[in-house]
C-alpha cells in the first residue's frame, strides 16, 4: 500500500516516468537526472499531508524545475543538441548505461530534440506536456503560472514550429479543396469529413455581429469547432466558395447581400483556424472576388 511505503520508496516508483518526462523536456540525460535529483529534494523536504494527487504533485514540480533550466540554458546560449551529444559521448565516463540513453533518445526521436530545440522554453514546456504525456491545459496552466488561454497558446505555436520542419504548407489547390470540403460537410453533416479537416487544436473565433449576443465567441478544439459547424448546416445553403483577400474563403449573401465572411488558416494541410466575420465594417475592408 502506498501509505505503508516510505518516502524514497513512493518517490523510486514515481522516478522512470518523471526521467522520461524531464528528458524530453531538457532533451539531456544529466539534466534531466539534475532535474530529477532537485525534485527528490523538494519532496523530502515538504509536507505533503495535504497533497491529493502526488503524481501531479511532482509533475509540477519537475516541470518547474525544467522551465527553470531551459531559461537558464537560453541565457547562457547553450545547445540543448550539444548538451545531449556530450551526455551520449560522456556516457561511459560515469557509469551511466548508452542503452538506456538510445531508448529515451529512440522514443523521443533526435529529429524531434533538434526540432524542440528551437522552441522557447514556455513553449517546449506546454508542447511536451500536453501533446507527449496528454496534460490537460487547466492542470499546466496551474504548473506555469498562466492562464489555460495562454498556455494553448504556447502549445499551439509550439506545434506549429514543430510540424513546419516535417510538414509542407498547403498549396493553393489543397486550400481550395479544403475550403470546399468543409462547406460540403457542413451541408450534408458529414461529422467526420469535418473533422478529417481540421487541426485538433482549432481555435474559432467568431465576432460579436455573428454571435448576435453582443460579445465575440472562442472555441477550442476540433470536436467543438466541427459541432458548430454542423449547428449553422442551414445556412450553409445560401453559402458559397470565394476569393477573400486572395485566399479561399466562405461567403454568405443570401438574397444578394454580404452578411457574413468565413476564413481559413492552415498549420501545413490542416485547418488550424476559423474566423467569422459579421461586422459590416469588417466586412468592408475584404476584397471578396467570387469563384
Amino acid at each position: 500500500m502506498l501509505q505503508d511505503s516510505s518516502p524514497l520508496d513512493t518517490f523510486e516508483s514515481e522516478r522512470p516516468r518523471l526521467r522520461a518526462l524531464a528528458y524530453r523536456m531538457l532533451g539531456s540525460g544529466a539534466e534531466a537526472d539534475d532535474a530529477v535529483q532537485e525534485t527528490w529534494l523538494r519532496y523530502d523536504r515538504t509536507d505533503l499531508s495535504e497533497v491529493q494527487n502526488l503524481a501531479a504533485w511532482l509533475t509540477t514540480v519537475v516541470s518547474r524545475v525544467c522551465l527553470n533550466l531551459l531559461r537558464a540554458r537560453q541565457a547562457r546560449h547553450e545547445e540543448s543538441l550539444e548538451s545531449f551529444t556530450a551526455d551520449w559521448l560522456g556516457a561511459a565516463d560515469d557509469d551511466r548505461i548508452p542503452q538506456e540513453e538510445a531508448e529515451l533518445a529512440d522514443s523521443v526521436g533526435l529529429a524531434m530534440l533538434v526540432v524542440l530545440d528551437r522552441l522557447s522554453p514556455a513553449e517546449r514546456i506546454a508542447f511536451v506536456l500536453h501533446d507527449m504525456f496528454d496534460v490537460a491545459f487547466d492542470d499546466i496552466a496551474h504548473m506555469m503560472e498562466r492562464s489555460p488561454a495562454a498556455v494553448r497558446q504556447l502549445a499551439s505555436r509550439a506545434r506549429a514550429k514543430v510540424r513546419g520542419t516535417t510538414t509542407r504548407p498547403a498549396d493553393a489547390a489543397h486550400r481550395r479543396h479544403a475550403v470546399e470540403a468543409y462547406l460540403a460537410a457542413t451541408r450534408t453533416g458529414d461529422f467526420a469529413a469535418l473533422l478529417t479537416l481540421l487541426d485538433p487544436e482549432i481555435e474559432l473565433r467568431a465576432d460579436a455581429s455573428v454571435t448576435g449576443a453582443g460579445r465575440p465567441l472562442t472555441l477550442h478544439g476540433a470536436l467543438a469547432v466541427a459541432r458548430s459547424a454542423l449547428s449553422a448546416a442551414p445556412r450553409a445553403n445560401f453559402t458559397v466558395l470565394a476569393l477573400v483577400d486572395g485566399s479561399p474563403a466562405l461567403v454568405m449573401a443570401p438574397l444578394g447581400r454580404l452578411s457574413l465572411v468565413i476564413r481559413f488558416v492552415f498549420d501545413g494541410t490542416a485547418i488550424s483556424s476559423i474566423d467569422i466575420i459579421a461586422d459590416p465594417e469588417r466586412l468592408h475592408t475584404l476584397e471578396i472576388t467570387l469563384v
